[in-house]
């Protein structure tokens, strides 16, 4: 009995001492790291630094996109303003005249013209060709902001049977703009859905919106040809109801030549 129980003990010992051998072994085998590549290790610190290069410059869009936000709010607040003063003060100013009197008053001459291309060229002389390429009305429903001067109505009587201009309203302006406006940028045609498209072409200008761009042309500003150029020439759809008779001048009840105010009811029916 007491032989079995003493080999009894030394197996339980010879099982303790394989067991904790094997457990050691196995640490050892899980403690032991493969090493991770070179190449995978920097292609985990570019993506890092990529990731904290994107959050910083989204952060800094965020921040500039709402300091310009809040400066094309501040111009469009002060140019209505101005054009709230300068409707006012023309009322003053017919009332004063219709009060009698030694008053009177002279209403302001149209500085821009927008002209609108009614007509093709078939069997017409070059020279008109020639002019319509200056006015940039390659296409019919073509139309486009002039100055008004001394050359720009000399050209307008060389094809006036072939297109019908007046003076813009504002509201003409603006529809024109927010609705058909495109760029020429790198003689592509871009279309104005952003104020950072405006910004990276003519901010050296300080014009960085469409309202900067509206005032330029409703006030023929210093900018005008520089805004005017950076325009594409807006694509018109055919009026709605019609023409009443192109060959005809306005004046004689058609729809060529100086229509004056009544532009803006034109364009309403083609816009």
């Amino acid at each position: 009995t007491q032989i079995a129980s003493s080999s009894t003990i030394l197996f339980s010992i010879a099982i303790a001492t394989i067991s904790s051998a094997v457990l050691k072994a196995s640490s050892m085998a899980t403690t032991k790291t493969v090493p991770v590549p070179e190449t995978q290790v920097k292609s985990a610190q570019r993506a890092a630094l990529r990731k904290e290069t994107q959050a910083q410059d989204k952060a800094f869009n965020a921040k500039r996109n709402k300091v310009a936000r809040r400066e094309a709010y501040q111009k469009a607040e002060k140019y209505e303003n101005e054009y709230k003063a300068a409707e006012l003060a023309l009322i003053r100013n017919r009332r004063l005249s219709r009060s009698g009197g030694t008053s009177f008053f002279v209403e302001p001459e149209a500085k821009v013209l927008l002209v609108i291309r009614i007509r093709g060229i078939n069997g017409v002389s070059p020279k008109v060709k020639k002019v319509l390429q200056l006015l940039r009305l390659r296409q019919i429903h073509n139309a486009t902001f002039l100055r008004v001067n001394k050359a720009t109505l000399n050209m307008l009587k060389l094809v006036e049977p072939f297109v019908t201009y007046g003076e813009p309203s504002l509201k003409t302006v603006r529809s024109l703009l927010y609705k058909r406006g495109y760029a020429k940028i790198d003689g592509q045609r871009i279309p104005l859905v952003d104020n950072k498209i405006i910004a990276g072409e003519l901010a050296k200008i300080n014009v960085t919106c469409v309202e900067d761009l509206v005032h330029e042309i409703v006030t023929c500003g210093p900018n005008f040809k520089t805004v005017n150029s950076f325009l594409w020439p807006f694509k018109l759809s055919s009026p709605l109801g019609g023409f009443t008779r192109k060959s005809t001048g306005f004046a004689e009840g058609g729809d060529a030549g100086n229509r004056e105010k009544y532009i803006n009811n034109l364009v309403k029916r083609m816009n």
